[in-house]
C-alpha cells in the first residue's frame, strides 16, 4: 500500500532515468495519467501507453526520452505531501530555473502546468516540479 502515489510515480521515474532504462511501468490513476500527459506535452517523456497488468490492476508504460545520453528529466520534487500541503495563488506560481523546468499544479480546472494556470490566474495545489 502507498501512501502517497504521485511521489512513488516520480520515485519511480527518477530511478529508472539514473538506472539508464527505456521505460518505467507505473500502476494507474487519473491523477498519473494527466502527469504523464502533461510530461509528454511537454517534452520531457516520448510516449506513455496504459496496458494490462498481471491481474485486474492497469499500469502506464512510460517511455522515457533521453538526448545525447542524457535523460531530458533531470530532476523531479514532489512540494504538496499529505502530511503538508501547499497551495499556491494564480499569480504566486513559481518559476522553475528560470523558465527551464515546469511546475504541475492541480487546480479546479484539472492538472496543469504552471505556466498555463499563471496565464488563466487559477490557482491550486502545487504537485510537483519537474527540470
Amino acid at each position: 500500500m502507498v501512501t502517497d502515489p504521485i511521489a512513488d510515480m516520480l520515485t519511480r521515474i527518477r530511478n529508472a532515468t539514473l538506472a539508464r532504462h527505456d521505460s518505467v511501468l507505473i500502476p494507474v490513476s487519473k491523477t498519473k495519467l494527466a502527469i504523464a500527459k502533461i510530461l509528454k506535452d511537454e517534452g520531457f517523456i516520448t510516449d506513455y501507453t496504459v496496458l494490462r497488468g498481471t491481474g485486474p490492476q492497469r499500469v502506464i508504460k512510460v517511455t522515457l526520452r533521453y538526448i545525447d545520453n542524457q535523460p531530458a528529466i533531470m530532476g523531479l520534487e514532489r512540494v504538496s505531501k499529505p502530511g503538508l500541503r501547499v497551495y499556491v495563488k494564480g499569480r504566486e506560481i513559481p518559476r522553475i530555473y528560470g523558465g527551464l523546468g515546469i511546475a504541475i499544479l492541480s487546480t479546479s480546472k484539472g492538472i496543469m502546468v504552471g505556466t498555463d494556470s499563471w496565464r488563466r490566474n487559477i490557482g491550486g495545489e502545487l504537485l510537483c516540479y519537474v527540470w
